[in-house]
């Protein structure tokens, strides 16, 4: 039977025949031998009337022996009512959470999700009973994102345990959640949290919209849904924020935005994405105002000589060397003597070489692909130097550009910057600092363009928003951040709210 065939067969209702109902879910779950249908006696004739399904390994079978099966077959094995769902439910079965099933569907979904579902002869209604209980990774230290102050924990691949570190974090009844099933396949679960009275209404009900629309047969990770619900698809820069810190995720909801948390994966899109928001780091809200703004102005002189370090190196040796010292200058011509390339080349050749080498400690081994990425650059740079390859001023530019491309508090938008070097750097060798004077207003253009759901991608930049500036380039305290941001808030824009002062007891 194919996919679409099981879809069909799964809009039925459930039949009123429990072994009819039990043929069809064999046929369509293709007697999957780690599907479990225990089928037991509840009343003194021993006939058969109630089957438990679920599936080994998705469900706590400790939850379905102690807390399913021993409260029916021994509490209520003697009764002489007939039992029933509504008896189930009120005074037999202790499980905490239990829903009706009405339909094949549902049905299939409960039990591929870890719950047991429990069907009895002569009813068209089943239950659906909590007991998921998978083997998952535990919370630890996140690697992506690492910190000298603030928390080490770090979401997981559990939805429930993502949502439940968000809520420790948030324990205001204002933060809401829903959650719905994605993937004709996979039903992955998605959900989506937000606070009430916080964040916006209308871009709530866009990023619901936008989730509705998505029609495909299965979401593995969240970089599905991202690629689904950007506003532009063709951009190199991101419009959807990703982070695997409960801690970030718990402050932007407070600034009004809008969590995605995808089953299965640690990673927790965030929308609206503001440009800036990618160059901020947690760490800056727990070191005083001065020390992290001091921090963020050396993060954004090293963004900028990431991306327009070798571009300007070579616009420079090649069409403006009155730029230059007479001495650094005849320093540089010395150097570039026996070289047979011109700088654009130079630079081409070392970017990627190094791109290559950090690709590669990236999927190697932990235990060796640091050493091997560290040796392999030292090597082939002093390789290259000494067999008059390239200058060595220019593996001293590719170093220092490749040091300050880890200096992104963010991997997505460090991407972006990789990607966009090099277009810059065939400009510079094209038409010198015109060159790169053009590609950068054309970046600033396009990034103006952009939209995240609606809301302006470069503010508080563009439009200039001055009320917002405090937490842009720079931070202020937070005594004096008191508002919250004005494009995404328009509702609760008050950050601060002002109490009367306690009286001190006697």
């Amino acid at each position: 039977m194919s996919f679409l065939d099981q879809e069909t067969a799964a809009a039925e209702p459930l039949l009123t025949s429990l072994q009819g109902n039990i043929q069809k879910i064999k046929a369509a779950l293709g007697n999957s031998t780690d599907t479990i249908i225990r089928e037991i006696s509840t009343v003194k004739d021993n006939k058969l009337q109630m089957a438990i399904i679920y599936t080994s390994g998705l469900a706590d079978e400790k939850v379905i022996s102690d807390f399913i099966l021993e409260s029916v077959l021994f509490e209520h094995a003697a009764a002489d009512y007939a039992v029933t769902i509504q008896t189930l439910k009120t005074a037999i079965l202790t499980v905490g959470d239990v829903k009706d099933i009405k339909n094949f569907t549902s049905l299939y979904y409960a039990v591929r999700s870890g719950d047991a579902v429990i069907l009895l002869e002569g009813q068209a209604v089943g239950i659906a009973a909590s007991t998921r209980g998978w083997k998952d990774r535990g919370v630890s230290e996140n690697s992506t994102e690492s910190s000298v102050r603030g928390p080490r924990e770090a979401f997981t691949e559990s939805l429930r345990t993502n949502t439940a570190l968000i809520r420790r974090k948030i324990k205001s009844p204002d933060l809401w959640m829903e959650t719905k099933p994605i993937g004709q396949v996979t039903q992955t679960d998605v959900a989506i949290m937000y606070i009430k009275g916080i964040a916006s209404d209308n871009i709530v009900e866009e990023v619901r919209n936008r989730l509705d629309k998505i029609n495909i047969d299965g979401i593995l990770e969240s970089g599905y849904i991202e690629e689904f619900i950007q506003d532009v698809q063709y951009t190199p820069f991101p419009t959807v924020q990703n982070s695997e810190r409960p801690d970030v995720i718990a402050a932007e909801l407070l600034e009004g935005k809008i969590a995605i948390i995808v089953d299965g994966t640690p990673f927790v899109l965030l929308v609206p994405a503001l440009f800036v928001s990618f160059l901020h780091a947690a760490e800056d809200y727990y070191h005083r105002a001065d020390i992290s703004s001091l921090v963020r102005i050396l993060r954004f002189i090293g963004i900028c000589i990431a991306l327009l370090g070798p571009s300007l190196y070579i616009a420079i040796t090649t069409y403006h060397q009155e730029m230059l010292p007479t001495e650094l200058l005849i320093s540089l011509a010395a150097q570039r003597e026996g070289v047979p390339f011109p700088a654009f080349v130079e630079a081409f050749i070392m970017e990627l070489a190094f791109e290559i080498l950090r690709e590669a400690g990236l999927r190697m081994p932990r235990t060796i692909g640091p050493a091997v990425s560290v040796v392999g650059t030292l090597v082939i740079g002093e390789a290259a130097v000494e067999a008059g390859i390239v200058s060595a001023a220019m593996v001293i530019v590719v170093a220092i550009t490749a040091i300050s491309s880890f200096i992104f508090p963010s991997y997505s938008l460090a991407n972006s910057f990789r990607l966009l070097r090099f277009p810059l750097m065939g400009l510079a060798a094209t038409f010198g600092l015109f060159g790169i004077i053009v590609g950068v207003i054309a970046l600033v253009l396009h990034l103006c363009s952009l939209r995240s759901f609606g809301i302006p991608y470069m503010s508080p930049f563009a439009p200039t928003i001055p009320s917002d500036q405090k937490d842009a380039l720079i931070r202020v305290p937070w005594r004096a951040m008191v508002s919250r941001p004005r494009l995404i808030n328009r509702t609760n824009k008050i950050r601060k709210q002002q109490y009367p002062p306690r009286k001190p007891e006697p």
